[in-house]
C-alpha cells in the first residue's frame, strides 16, 4: 500500500512539476526530525499525513486548492516541496517558507532556554533527556484550533477518529491521494448535522460554526497574526467564543503560532508528569502547576512540551 502511494505521489509531482517548490534548510545543531515525523503519525490510517522513512507527506489547502507538502529530512538539512493542484506556485515564496519553518519549529529560540535552565534542578533533567526539543506546529493556526476544539475532554485516539471523519466530510483531496485538512471556508460548508455525523458533540459543532462565522467577518484574522502573534488579543477574541477556554487558547498559541509562554497548567498530562518529575505521591492541582510553571516565563509552554515528552521518547 505504501508503494502504491509513493508511485501515485511521484506521478502527481511529475504532472505538476512547475508547481513544486523546493526549499533547503540548514537545520540547527541537534535538530530532532523524529519529533516532527512522530507528531504527524497520530492517525494510523494516514489519510492526510503519511510518513515513509525520513519523508513526510502532508495534505493541506493552499488558497483553496489541494496541495501536498513534502518534508525530506537529511543529516544536515530539510528539503520542503509544495505541490499544488491546478495552481502555479510562482508567487508567495516567503509565505511558504515561513510556514515550513514554523512547522519544523525552526523559529523557536530554544538555545536561549536551554542555556538558561540547563542547571535547574528539575528542568535541567528534562533538557538533558530531550536536548534540542522543539515543538512541531500544525500547518496553520486554524488547523491547530480545530484540533484543540475537537480534542477537548476526549482521548487522543477518539479525537484522531473525529478529525479523520471531518477531513473526509470536507472533501478536499490532492492528486496524490492524500486528503487535505480543510480551511475555514471549506469547513463552513459543513452543516451542523454533518459535523455531528463526523462525531463532534453538539457544543463543539456549534463552537466551530461560530468560529467560522467570525473568521468570515474578519473578526479572527488567524493567518494575519502569524508573523507577530499578539497573544493577549488572540486570547481575548478566542475566549469570547462559547466552548473555547484557557487550555484551548494556550494550546493554539503553541501549536498554531509557536508562542512558547502559554501556561498549560490545565493539561492533565502536564500535571501528571510534573508529579513524576517532583517525585510527589499526591496529584498536582491546577493552581499548583500554574504557580510552578510561572517561574519559567517566557518559556512556560516549552517546559510543558518537555513534560509531555516524559511519557514518550518522541511524538509528544
Amino acid at each position: 500500500m505504501a508503494n502504491d502511494f509513493l508511485e501515485t505521489q511521484n506521478k502527481a509531482c511529475l504532472r505538476a512539476r512547475q508547481h513544486d517548490l523546493v526549499l533547503p534548510y540548514q537545520a540547527a545543531a541537534g535538530f530532532r526530525a523524529n519529533d516532527v515525523l512522530a507528531f504527524h503519525q497520530r492517525d494510523v490510517e494516514r489519510i492526510a499525513e503519511r510518513v515513509d522513512g525520513d519523508t513526510l507527506y502532508k495534505g493541506l489547502p493552499w488558497d483553496g486548492h489541494p496541495a501536498c507538502l513534502t518534508f525530506k529530512f537529511g543529516n544536515t538539512c530539510v528539503v520542503a516541496e509544495l505541490a499544488i493542484d491546478g495552481m502555479l506556485a510562482s508567487d508567495g515564496q516567503e509565505r511558504r517558507e515561513g510556514m515550513a519553518r514554523r512547522m519544523l519549529g525552526l523559529t523557536q529560540r530554544i538555545e536561549e532556554f536551554e542555556r538558561e535552565y540547563r542547571t535547574h534542578p528539575q528542568v535541567g533533567l528534562l533538557i538533558e533527556r530531550n536536548a534540542g526539543l522543539r515543538v512541531p506546529l500544525a500547518a496553520s493556526p486554524f488547523e491547530a484550533l480545530n484540533w484543540a476544539i475537537t480534542g477537548q475532554q476526549i482521548s487522543v485516539s477518539a479525537a484522531v477518529s473525529v478529525r479523520r471523519r471531518i477531513i473526509q466530510a470536507a472533501g478536499l483531496r490532492h492528486s496524490s491521494g492524500l486528503w487535505c485538512f480543510p480551511d475555514s471556508r471549506q469547513l463552513a460548508k459543513l452543516t451542523e448535522h454533518e459535523m455531528r455525523q463526523a462525531g463532534l458533540s453538539l457544543t463543539k459543532a456549534r463552537t466551530l460554526i461560530e468560529l467560522n462565522a467570525r473568521i468570515e467577518k474578519g473578526l479572527l484574522p488567524l493567518d494575519e497574526w502569524v508573523a507577530a502573534p499578539p497573544a493577549d488579543e488572540i486570547r481575548s477574541r478566542l475566549l469570547d467564543i462559547r466552548g473555547i477556554g484557557p487550555w484551548t487558547v494556550n494550546y493554539v498559541l503553541l501549536r498554531g503560532y509557536g508562542w512558547l509562554d502559554g501556561s498549560l497548567h490545565g493539561d492533565v498530562a502536564v500535571r501528571r508528569n510534573l508529579q513524576k518529575l517532583l517525585s510527589r505521591t499526591e496529584k498536582i492541582r491546577e493552581e499548583e502547576a500554574k504557580h510552578w510553571l510561572a517561574e519559567f516565563s517566557p518559556w512556560r509552554a516549552l517546559v510543558a512540551a518537555h513534560l509531555w515528552a516524559m511519557q514518550k521518547k518522541e511524538g509528544y
